[in-house]
């Protein structure tokens, strides 16, 4: 079976641009009322039956029947048996990556994760201090794909973070585990891994049950199921995000193998037919020769069909006055993933503002930065990065203000505070302050 993709043509000069370009953004992040409520309900009973709730799920949902949920871990032994089976050429793969991953959040966390202190001139000391979360749970997909890297991009930063508790869970349908998973949690250091996903895995993440300890914070990507439990249960534990499909946005002054760019997009719509693919040129030949590239390219494919049905579905090629109103709109997008496929990078990079990762020059594919370029590929997606990062070091650390009021301090300071303080009608904190006072 042969399939077509043909991404929406559109020019910035067209009357109806605005409303067509604004349609083809629209993901709405709204989680289906059947799926809420079903996940509601798995919810409640993992919060209130532990265990026997998740055992029953994990049977249900992916064939998986145990007796005691201690048979669904994985043992550091066996997480290391996986690392020993695969072949070689994977080991290196996933240590090679480890490491680039773990010196990238090495150098971040020196950047921007340490405490810090500072004495004023009456010797009062103010600062920050700096500690990691005690336990984090981390959720890796495992229906229809396995993704070692997922594995790679939680663990590490929060590794490298200090937190010493690390539980990775899983789903593993009819129980296949996946050796490059359970090896890449080898390498990146998970204290725990359970072979239970879905919404039922995050219930008891979230709330704990005899056997898998409650966690301060839950990450990584899931279907429907698991971003609508990731939402439910925020507040009582932290969440990275509610991640919606993956995209990118490819913009492109003519200059890059158009072939390179047409695979560059085909790598996030094969994720699912959700997923959003679109090119930003100023050069109409130019994209004439991407989508020849795309009908070529296209049939070889494995995943062709769902390319195919997020290309014509979601993805555009478009055509723009300038490289400069490409960034403009790239702005507006706010793409998770934003390649930069110039000859000059460097000079459109100071324009882009807002993007979840920026991939500069013609070799950059995005997709070494899924596995092991050493950036983290958690990113935020549906434009939220207009206003959110990509998983790091920093979504596993806490921060704590540190004050130490010299006497000397306390005299100036005091009189300030009780002023605002009776200003604000509560006499207790003026009179607190006053009685510091000589």
């Amino acid at each position: 079976m042969s399939f077509t993709a043909t991404p929406v043509r559109l020019s910035t000069q067209d009357a109806d641009f605005e409303a067509q370009f604004t349609a083809r953004l629209h993901w709405s992040a709204d989680t289906d009322a059947d799926i809420e409520q079903r996940v509601a309900s798995i919810l409640a009973d993992v919060q209130r039956r532990g265990d026997a709730a998740l055992l029953e799920y994990t049977a249900r949902f992916d064939g998986l029947r145990a007796e005691s949920v201690s048979e669904l871990e994985l043992t550091q032994a066996e997480l290391k048996a996986a690392f020993e089976a695969i072949s070689p050429a994977e080991r290196q793969a996933l240590e090679f990556a480890a490491a680039r991953v773990r010196s990238y959040h090495e150098a971040q966390k020196q950047a921007c994760g340490q405490s810090w202190s500072y004495r004023d001139a009456d010797g009062t000391l103010l600062g920050q201090k700096v500690t990691p979360l005690d336990r984090v749970g981390i959720y890796v997909p495992g229906g229809k794909a396995a993704y070692p890297s997922s594995v790679l991009m939680n663990a590490i930063p929060a590794h490298v973070a200090g937190v010493t508790d690390i539980i990775m869970v899983v789903p593993t349908p009819q129980g296949v585990k996946n050796p490059l998973v359970l090896a890449a949690a080898y390498v990146a250091g998970v204290s725990r891994a359970f072979t239970v996903g879905g919404a039922q895995a995050v219930a008891a993440l979230a709330y704990g049950t005899a056997t898998i300890p409650a966690v301060n914070k839950i990450t990584g990507p899931g279907n429907a199921y698991v971003a609508a439990a990731k939402r439910r249960v925020f507040g009582t534990v932290g969440i990275d995000m509610i991640a919606g499909p993956s995209e990118i946005l490819v913009l492109a002054d003519g200059s890059t193998p158009p072939d390179w760019v047409a695979m560059d997009l085909f790598s996030q719509a094969e994720h699912d037919e959700l997923a959003q693919s679109i090119l930003l040129c100023p050069d109409a030949a130019y994209i004439a020769q991407v989508q020849a590239s795309i009908d070529r390219l296209l049939p070889d494919m494995p995943r062709a069909e769902i390319i195919a049905k997020s290309l014509t579905g979601r993805g555009a090629l478009v055509h723009t006055r300038s490289m400069e109103e490409a960034c403009a709109l790239s702005n507006r997008i706010a793409p998770e993933h934003l390649e930069v496929s110039s000859a000059d990078p460097h000079r459109w990079e100071p324009l882009l503002v807002h993007a979840g990762a920026i991939f500069l020059g013609a070799y950059t594919s995005e997709s070494l930065g899924d596995y092991c370029a050493g950036p983290n590929h958690v990113l935020p997606t549906s434009g939220t990065a207009r206003f959110s990062s990509p998983l790091g070091v920093y979504d596993f650390q806490k921060r704590s203000s540190l004050i130490e009021v010299s006497a000397a301090g306390a005299q100036i300071l005091g009189p300030v505070a009780a002023t605002l303080a009776y200003g604000e009608g509560l006499q207790a904190h003026a009179r607190a302050a006053e009685m510091r006072l000589k």
